[in-house]
């Protein structure tokens, strides 16, 4: 799902415009989030992100898949209390005394929006056709390359064959679509699922209406088996300008803004102490990067795009990080809104954090990094570095328009490198994804979100994540591949205890670190606002410190409830828990019970690939 986003430094990104329908831009709208027309209490998010598709098979931007999650229930779901796996389209999961067979048990409760019942062989048939069909395997081929096979042999019985254990089987994030509905479908890598509405789904919501950069509608789904959402419509509206999605907000025009990817620490200033407004701020789940472009290729070894070979030298990307001073990022960027970055999983799931040792650590260093670059054979001549070509050291780098900390960051990293004779050139753009496909930039501004099960975030730097042609849309991020970080990939993932597949996903960061292909800047704090006199309470995950917008599942816009509502309480969960459920984080992953997965993103805005 992938994300960064690329949606690099992958971005969530929320920005934009009405939260009642029927009320124009600018106008003074209800303090309720009602139409005045319909009586319908309508929730409106504010996203500055575009939606890259609405095929499941497809979507790998926050917002979309994000809004595939509201669309078509999976097959579990996590707790937000403490994020085990609990009952999504199956009710329980049993794996065979060897693990390599499991069985899922379908619900038999759960109908699709037109009225047919949700069976086994909906899922089987979502499984099998992103093993046989490419273009049906872009977003989440990655869950299926062990299975052996997928079979219904009854409505409520779902087998999985696997090749070899899997570590990941109570946590497939992979929505389950209707199989009488896409069996019709022709060329699944064209088909955006935007030429029919509303598109049949089982999810807390159905889609109703879809706009291009404009809005994302849906409508309450009141037969949904875990209850029917609070809100009676969800809108995800467009607004690429990120001060005026806050002001809209501050006017009642929008019910919810994050920012892109988060609210600058001036737009969250300028909002606290509001009446009725309440900003939300936590430790985040994801990561800012600087990635380097190692060389873009297909799976069959076949060179495309434009990097600078220069990037192809350990020493020149390892002085690139060497000439990087984080904490100057943090306090005069973020402004102390972010934690230094150092390991590619956050700290918020401690599990898996890794940091550095202090041999290790490539700290703000411009005198280690002026002598790797004289190493690697780049001296300086005047003031520019010059390779044994006599061509200077130009760098270009993709920056996310939408992002004000990649031009912020970009400004630094012009005047630090520019120090060590590196020219760099910034480019800004609303959508990095083509020249990213393309192979055709030196680095990027890169970011993720990531959950408690790193699986799928390390799989995006295998050799099976590259594209089979050029120019491909793919899975990987920044075209790695390593024989001994794969090795590393396949170990973990068959590795069912936990402190072992801790440790071998530690060994993963490290050579990932020591590569220089992926520099971790920062982790983000998760920054955003809601209007209480709009959103009476919505579920954080977790409850002590937690976000609400690219949540690993559906519990805020579901659990969410209007203003001047009579009650808070909410349909069971499935879980431990009642009421508004809140969650934290798991910091170890239990197969029985979890296990659990990553919201992909893209590459528009900086928190995309998910």
């Amino acid at each position: 799902m992938r994300i960064l986003l690329a949606s690099g430094a992958a971005a969530l990104a929320l920005a934009a415009a009405s939260v009642v329908p029927g009320v124009p831009l600018g106008a003074a709208a209800p303090q309720q989030a009602q139409a005045a027309d319909s009586g319908k209490s309508t929730l409106t998010v504010a996203v500055a992100q575009s939606v890259d598709s609405l095929s499941p098979f497809l979507a790998q931007k926050l917002l979309s898949t994000s809004v595939s999650r509201l669309m078509y229930d999976f097959l579990t779901n996590y707790d937000p209390k403490d994020n085990h796996a609990v009952p999504g389209l199956a009710t329980k999961w049993e794996p065979s005394a060897d693990k390599l067979t499991w069985t899922y048990t379908i619900r038999s409760n759960s109908k699709w929006s037109d009225g047919q019942q949700a069976t086994a062989e909906d899922a089987a048939w979502t499984f099998n056709k992103i093993m046989t069909d490419e273009g049906a395997a872009q977003s989440n081929g990655s869950f299926v390359t062990n299975f052996k096979k997928v079979t219904a042999p009854s409505p409520t019985k779902l087998v999985i064959e696997l090749k070899e254990p899997q570590a990941t089987m109570a946590a497939l994030d992979v929505p389950i679509v209707p199989k009488h509905v896409w069996e019709k479908v022709g060329d699944f890598s064209k088909f955006n699922n935007d030429t029919k509405f509303p598109i049949v789904g089982n999810g807390p919501f159905i889609l109703t209406d879809y706009k291009v950069d404009q809005y994302v509608k849906l409508k309450a789904n009141k037969d949904f088996w875990r209850g029917s959402p609070k809100f009676d419509e969800v809108v995800f509206k467009t607004y690429k300008d990120q001060d005026a999605a806050v002001a809209a907000l501050r006017k009642g025009e929008v019910s919810f803004v994050a920012g892109s990817p988060a609210l600058t620490p001036a737009q969250a200033a300028s909002l606290k102490g509001d009446e009725n407004i309440k900003v939300n701020e936590g430790p985040g789940r994801r990561f800012f990067a600087l990635a380097t472009n190692p060389g873009a290729q297909t799976k069959d070894g076949k060179k495309f795009g434009n990097g600078n070979k220069a990037l192809l030298d350990q020493k020149v990307r390892q002085a690139l990080f060497l000439s990087i001073d984080r904490k100057t990022i943090i306090d005069k960027v973020f402004q102390g809104h972010a934690v230094e970055g150092k390991g590619y999983i956050p700290p918020r799931f401690s599990a898996y954090y890794w940091q550095p040792s202090a041999s290790q650590t490539l700290g703000y260093d411009p005198a280690k990094a002026a002598q790797l670059l004289d190493q690697a054979g780049y001296k300086l001549k005047g003031d520019q570095r010059v390779g044994k070509d006599g061509k200077p050291l130009d760098l270009r780098i993709l920056c996310h328009a939408t992002d004000p900390n990649d031009k912020a960051i970009g400004k630094y990293l012009k005047e630090w490198w520019g120090k060590l004779g590196i020219g760099l050139k910034v480019d800004c753009l609303d959508d990095v994804s083509v020249p990213w496909y393309a192979g055709e930039y030196d680095l990027a501004f890169d970011g993720w979100s990531v959950n408690p099960d790193p699986d799928f975030v390390l799989g995006i730097h295998t050799c099976a994540a590259l594209p089979t042609k050029a120019k491909a849309s793919a899975a990987t991020d920044n075209f790695i591949c390593d024989k001994k970080y794969d090795g590393l990939y396949k170990k973990q993932l068959a590795e069912y205890d936990t402190a072992k597949r801790a440790d071998i996903v530690k060994q993963m960061q490290s050579w990932m670190y020591d590569s220089g292909y992926m520099n971790i800047i920062a982790y983000p704090n998760a920054v955003e606002a809601y209007r209480t006199d709009q959103i009476k309470s919505i579920t954080t995950m977790p409850e002590a410190a937690g976000n609400i917008y690219g949540q690993d599942g559906y519990w805020s816009w579901w659990s969410a409830v209007p203003a001047g509502s009579g009650s808070d309480a909410d349909s069971d969960s499935g879980s431990s828990s009642t009421g508004i459920i809140i969650g934290i984080v798991a910091v170890v992953v239990v197969l029985a019970v979890g296990g659990f997965l990553i919201t992909r993103r893209r590459r528009t805005t900086a928190d995309d690939r998910e």
